[in-house]
This record gives C-alpha cells, sequence and structure tokens, in this order.
C-alpha cells in the first residue's frame, strides 16, 4: 500500500532521530544537540492554545534551543497561531515518494556503493556542506537498517549520502557532492546506489526531503520519477 502521509513523517522521526524526546503540556520538543533543525523542533501532539506557548519555549530554552515548531501538513490552525504570536515561516520543505524499483538500475563500476560506517573521506565530502558531526551523530542514532553511500568519479572521492530504513520506506538524507566534481552525475549516482541497497533490505517505497526553494535537486528528483506527496514547514520566533 502507499504510505500515507503519517507515514512518511514517522520514518523522518525514525531515520533522522532526535537525541531525546521532551514532552511539555501539548508539545513534543525534540532534542537536537546541534543536528539541524529537523531534530530540534517541537510538534502539536494535540490541540494548542495560546496559554501553552510557555512550556514549549522553557523546554527548548533548557535544552539551548531557539523556539522552534513544525508545521505538518493539515496544521493550518496552528500555523495561524504562531504567527500571530510572532513565529516566522522558516524553509519550506516537500516530501518526495516513488517505488524503489523506480529509482533501481545497473550502475558504473564502484560509481556509489554503500558502506557502513562511513569512511574518513566522506566525512570530508560532508564536512565542505556544513554536515558536521552533530549530524553524523544523528546518523549513528539511527535504530533501524541503515548506511552511507560513497560516490567516486575518476577516481575521486565525489559525494556522499546517508539512507535509513522504517516499515517499508527507505529515506535519503544528507546527499553532498564535492564542489569540484558537480554535475558529472554523482547525485543520481548515489540516488540509485541508495535505492539499490534499499531493494535488497526488502524495501517497497523510496523518499526523501528537500527545501522547496532547492531547485536543482528538485529536477534531480522528479527526473527519477519521483513526486512530491506532502509538505511541512517550520516557524521559529
Amino acid at each position: 500500500m502507499t504510505p500515507t502521509i503519517a507515514d512518511l513523517f514517522a520514518t523522518v522521526d525514525a531515520t533522522w532521530p532526535a537525541a531525546a524526546l521532551h514532552p511539555a503540556g501539548p508539545w513534543l520538543v525534540r532534542e537536537g544537540r546541534g543536528g539541524g533543525k529537523r531534530v530540534s523542533a517541537a510538534t502539536a501532539e494535540r490541540p494548542v492554545a495560546q496559554a501553552d506557548f510557555a512550556a514549549m519555549e522553557a523546554a527548548q530554552a533548557a535544552l539551548h534551543q531557539s523556539p522552534l515548531v513544525m508545521i505538518r501538513q493539515g496544521e493550518d490552525a496552528l500555523d495561524a497561531l504562531l504567527a500571530a504570536q510572532g513565529y516566522r515561516t522558516v524553509d519550506p520543505v516537500v516530501i518526495y515518494l516513488a517505488p524503489t524499483t523506480k529509482l533501481t538500475g545497473a550502475l558504473p563500476h564502484l560509481a556509489a556503493f554503500p558502506v557502513w560506517p562511513p569512511l574518513a573521506i566522506q566525512a570530508e565530502v560532508w564536512a565542505a556542506g556544513h554536515i558536521g558531526p552533530e549530524r553524523m551523530a544523528v546518523m549513528d542514532r539511527v535504530a533501524g537498517p541503515k548506511t552511507s553511500i560513497f560516490a567516486r568519479t575518476n577516481d575521486r572521492a565525489a559525494g556522499a549520502a546517508f539512507v535509513g530504513v522504517a516499515g517499508d520506506i527507505a529515506m535519503l538524507h544528507a546527499l553532498e557532492v564535492s564542489h569540484a566534481m558537480r554535475r558529472q552525475g554523482s547525485a543520481a549516482n548515489m540516488m540509485r546506489a541508495a535505492a539499490n541497497w534499499a531493494q535488497t533490505q526488502g524495501v517497497g517505497w523510496f523518499s526523501l526531503v528537500v527545501t522547496e526553494t532547492n531547485a536543482p535537486a528538485r529536477a534531480l528528483y522528479a527526473s527519477f520519477g519521483m513526486s512530491v506527496v506532502g509538505q511541512y514547514h517550520y516557524r521559529m520566533k
């Protein structure tokens, strides 16, 4: 069966997990430890009133995090309430999905392949793209099947990515191509290698999230036959 939007949000949490979860009234506040917005945002687990904001803001402050809320698809009333409280929209994100078999296929020898744990050269590629130790720690926390993908072009390191599995969905994260190696097919090779690996795990669906404004990445994902099936954004005070 095609995954629901709830399935996809659960996959985001499982394949890019926070260090800890902290209930605060109707909120669930994620402890990110420097791992980025996805692992540092609060979400509403039941209806929120204006009086409930103090609990969330206090929980974020206790974690040395700025007040940040993820607004998931369909949470229009919460979005309006946050706007009225002075929270501004940050980083609208779209969710892509396709059957894994749409992305699988043959690759040139050693163009891209799975490896776990990641190699030191992959850490260098990620670091150059501002994916540092804090985000690599997020990868380490994933409890389910996972791997990194290493790309090579002309016998040189070209890129790195991470993919994790939750249920019947594989989700790609942290895809980064070295600046000097771009526009040579490495991103596409890593996507195909990730899907090939996901197929070996028996996974029927392949997904990823990307900022709405990242036109080059979105064109790549569309070229594989992936479709936008959902969205979310953040509000930050």
